[in-house]
């Protein structure tokens, strides 16, 4: 009798805290998405210790520092926004602060974390000042459509190339695979069969797929049994504070130029991920303006950003991969927090974690892609103010291989288009700022990589 009562007494706590019934959902299909969206990220834990270790840090701690700036980000997102966005070291921010900045332009990592620092704490202060609220407020509904369906098909192209389902071609650029490759049999497979799971509406089909396809690789050996189950935790201090005992070193030209970049591509990258993934879960109406709350999803952003930068790890951003949690009916922050607790838990049994392949989790974003790109059923194609600005969005996210070059690409079109018509005065002023970021953007990081 008195574990019932327990039972119904953390539920109602749970209700209460992330309003489950007025989300349509309950704690297991929470759950079940924490899981999904942990599966189909958690891959970061290892490449991005392998991408930041090319700058010469120590991998045991950048492992540690990126499940702890995700424990935070996630843990602020359901908290503070009620929001099923996870939040941890973006891939394209890793390979920029490696390979441009420490590697290129000789900056010791030290230095370049406290850079991210300092970013991170002008990231804090535009939100706490609602600034970004106020520019997704004014985005057109047509390009917010364009920028779920954009992140689908980047999505989808990411799943393609990660599953070995595309390679690269001399003649044209990319062309289909080579089938003799067995590993691209078992993305294959997952695929198939998670088509299958899906079509049978069977419970948290998304993660059985994954979990299926994991047993597979094992079996058929493309995948290796893991040596251990439990390891002891890495040391964090080889890279805990070197931000904030670098701080004296960004001051200095080439040290803004670095933080402009990481504070714009950060700004951009996190907007447009977190207005299509709110488009997709319906967070955000047709036409709607944007809920209150999610300015507190973006400072949750902000707050893992600067904790990023202190445990010693890459900027962070809202991921793709919670669209993967959306699709299976997370609504609510008590799908982050989930995927925090498995972050957390993760630290403990980091040698599990091998066996979520690429191949395990290309399925997966594959078929997240179909989900988002139905949103382009919502763009008025018959405005070439609304068709060409949504094309160009789409177009540059996955051929860009960025969401904030499409996301940019998409609001300068529509700025000029808009202006050409003589319709400038339905632009509103926050677009045209915008407009104008998006091209000191392109410019800074077009300087920073030649």
């Amino acid at each position: 009798m008195g574990t019932k009562s327990n039972k119904v007494s953390q539920d109602n706590i749970l209700e209460r805290i992330f309003k489950l019934t007025a989300n349509q959902t309950n704690i297991r299909q929470e759950v079940v998405a924490g899981a999904t969206i942990f599966m189909a990220m958690s891959y970061i834990l290892f490449l991005n210790p392998t991408v930041l270790g090319a700058a010469g840090m120590d991998k045991g701690a950048v492992f540690v520092a990126t499940a702890l700036a995700t424990i935070v980000g996630c843990v602020a997102t359901a908290f503070l926004s009620n929001y099923p966005i996870a939040i941890a070291p973006s891939l394209g921010s890793n390979a920029f602060f490696a390979y441009t900045v420490v590697q290129g332009m000789k900056i010791p990592w030290q230095t370049a974390l406290a850079g991210i620092f300092v970013a991170a704490l002008l990231f804090l202060l535009v939100t706490l000042f609602k600034i970004r609220e106020k520019i997704i407020d004014n985005i057109p509904a047509d390009l917010k459509s364009a920028i779920a369906a954009g992140i689908g098909l980047f999505v989808a192209f990411v799943g393609l190339q990660n599953g070995g389902l595309v390679r690269a071609s001399s003649s044209t650029l990319l062309t289909i695979t080579d089938f003799h490759d067995p590993t691209v049999w078992l993305t294959v497979f997952g695929l198939i069969f998670t088509l299958i799971l899906i079509c049978l509406k069977v419970p948290g089909n998304m993660l059985l797929g994954m979990v299926g396809t994991s047993i597979v690789g094992i079996i058929t050996g493309l995948i290796k049994m893991p040596q251990a189950v439990v390891a002891p935790i890495p040391s964090l201090k080889p890279t805990f504070g070197q931000a904030l005992f670098h701080l004296q070193d960004v001051f200095n030209p080439q040290m803004i130029i670095v933080i402009l970049i990481f504070f714009l591509v950060a700004f951009f990258d996190t907007t447009g991920t977190v207005v299509g993934l709110a488009e997709q879960s319906g967070l955000i109406k047709r036409g709607g303006k944007v809920p209150p709350r999610l300015s507190k999803a973006l400072l949750s952003d902000s707050l893992s950003m600067i904790s990023s930068s202190v445990f010693g790890s890459s900027p962070t951003a809202a991921y793709v991969e919670s669209s993967t949690g959306i699709a299976v009916g997370g609504r609510t922050g008590l799908t982050s927090l989930t995927v925090a607790g498995l972050f957390g838990v993760s630290l403990f049994f980091s040698p599990l974690l091998a066996v979520v392949t690429s191949q395990v989790t290309a399925p997966i974003m594959i078929i997240v892609g179909a989900y988002m790109i139905t949103a382009v059923g919502n763009i008025d194609w018959s405005k070439f103010e609304s068709s060409f600005p949504a094309f160009a969005v789409m177009v540059g996210m996955p051929l860009f291989y960025d969401i904030a070059y499409g996301f940019a690409f998409g609001v300068i079109s529509y700025v000029l288009i808009m202006v050409a018509q003589k319709k400038g005065e339905q632009v509103s002023l926050i677009m045209y700022i915008a407009a104008i970021i998006f091209l000191i953007l392109l410019v800074a990081m077009n300087q920073a990589h030649y």
